[in-house]
């Protein structure tokens, strides 16, 4: 029997309640504990009603049961109980296998047991704290302030101390300040803002920026601010080599430097969740490829690995970049002065050939072109692939949202499957790719795969994640091992 109108909102009603009481829980936990919750990698701290709600209706695509309010809800209350240590607990899996491993324990019981490593030490966080300077602030540099600082806790971890800028104008902090408050594509800063011009200062949600004024990277002392052993993450790209980047390393005060673009030479290019592990202690610099490279190369990997690659082309469809013109002016790149607002324009990319570079085993086996479009932000990466075995579209299907839920690649990949979804819809994406199951295509060993990627935040983010690997900050993450649930085809929906 259908449900009547006034069941429905009072239902609906009833899990706005649960998820309002859910909030303070989770921001004690964060504050207090150092506990970060979040529902399959989706973070859960300082999010409204609306967005936990969201989340829980999110992971109903995501998982082979819906996730309810009335199992979440006394979960984290049951957490916050328990005195925990520094941790990122996803509490979608943490349900899903307390229902599949509980064996008629109490939630009490199975959450001493499975979170026994941190239980009782409460906001005892291991880490070191690791002072981050962001050299240039434009469009990466400002997302990345923005994970900082979201991501600050309680000071432990990464902890964003500078940025370096070359003076534009008399108002120049002001402006800065603003850009940070507001983006176009982003939205607001999440937050408030305070600008001490005499200090010049910074001031996000209590997280102090001193702004340095150079245009030189080697002569900045950054121990005059208080700060050491810094961990320089160079948005600027205006050097991609060894030579121009270890400028950074000659100023006082710093330790490592990352840059956030492909490299050149021998330096590593990093891709996390791929060859993150290859970050040694004697690495003084990393890259962090490209946003195109993070996006298909954890998908690569994952099909090479199940079904193996032959060869393949990458076409990507790429959001326009501040380095093209808005309108016809000379650029010393080839079509690249022609108006990136008014035109499609065929150019070249590096990404297939860096590949290579994270997974040796794909060497020489891509090629790749690029096509700038007139989108700020979200791109798409075309793979098509010849294959060693023969599969089919479910299958294929299948296997990589499986992988987005219970994989060493879950932070990378994601899966979606609406029959409606255009590139705007992943503005503000965590994941480095999203894998377009309803556009895959499978011909027996000829595959055509359609990822989508926000090459703005989500690369971000995964530039954040090889910073928390430089600096070996990461807390423990729970559940350390998933329920492996049987694939099923689930009915489309969104979130």
């Amino acid at each position: 029997m259908s449900q009547t109108s006034d069941s429905c909102l009072d239902k609906w009603m009833g899990r706005e309640a649960l998820a309002e009481a859910m909030i303070p829980v989770i921001g004690r936990l964060y504050r207090e504990n150092n506990v970060v919750t979040s529902i399959h990698g989706r973070s859960l701290i300082n999010k409204s009603t609306m967005n936990i709600l969201k989340a829980h209706r999110f992971a109903r695509r995501m998982s082979n049961h819906e996730l309810l309010l009335e199992e979440t809800a006394p979960l984290l209350n049951a957490l916050s109980e328990l005195e925990l240590g520094a941790a990122a607990i996803d509490i979608a899996r943490l349900t899903e296998k307390y229902r599949a491993e509980g064996n008629g324990a109490s939630l009490d019981e199975y959450l001493r047991s499975e979170l026994a490593e941190i239980v009782g030490k409460r906001g005892a966080d291991d880490r070191t704290s690791t002072d981050v300077v962001l050299y240039g602030f434009g469009r990466i540099g400002r997302l990345l302030a923005r994970i900082l600082i979201e991501k600050a806790g309680g000071g432990h971890g990464l902890r964003l101390r500078a940025i370096v800028v070359r003076k534009g104008a008399d108002n120049d902090l002001v402006k800065r300040a603003s850009l940070l408050r507001r983006d176009s594509v982003h939205g607001s800063f999440e937050g408030t803002i305070r600008v001490d011009e005499e200090a010049n200062t910074i001031t996000a949600n209590g997280v102090q920026v001193q702004v340095i004024y150079s245009d030189n990277p080697a002569t900045v002392d950054y121990t005059e601010y208080g700060i050491k052993d810094a961990l320089v993450v160079d948005n600027t790209g205006r050097w991609r080599d060894a030579e121009g980047l270890s400028q950074h390393l000659q100023s006082k005060g710093v330790a490592r430097v990352l840059l956030t673009a492909p490299g050149k030479g021998d330096l590593k290019n990093i891709v996390h969740g791929i060859n993150h592990r290859d970050i040694s202690d004697d690495d003084k610099i990393v890259t962090a490829a490209s946003c195109t490279t993070n996006a298909i190369t954890p998908v690569l990997k994952a099909i090479n690995d199940k079904f193996g690659i032959i060869h393949g082309h990458v076409e990507t469809v790429h959001s326009f970049t501040n380095d093209q013109n808005l309108i016809d002016n000379f650029h010393k790149g080839d079509r690249r002065g022609r108006s990136a607002a008014l035109n499609m324009v065929i150019t070249e990319t590096g990404a297939a050939k860096a590949v290579a570079k994270a997974l040796p085993e794909l060497q020489g086996k891509l090629t790749g072109n690029a096509i700038r479009v007139p989108t700020p932000d979200v791109s798409m990466a075309i793979l098509n692939l010849n294959l060693e075995k023969g599969t089919t579209r479910d299958e294929v299907n299948d296997f990589l949202r499986e992988m987005s839920l219970h994989s060493d690649l879950r932070k990378q990949i994601d899966y979606i499957d609406s029959p409606d979804v255009v590139s705007t819809d992943f503005v503000g994406s965590r994941r480095a790719g999203i894998v377009d199951g309803l556009a895959t295509i499978s011909n027996d060993k000829n595959l055509v795969l359609y990822v989508w990627y926000d090459n703005e935040f989500g690369y971000s983010c995964q530039v954040v994640r090889v910073m928390e690997e430089m600096a070996g900050v990461n807390p423990p993450s729970f559940p350390a091992r998933d329920v492996i649930a049987p694939i099923a085809v689930l009915e489309t929906a969104g979130a």
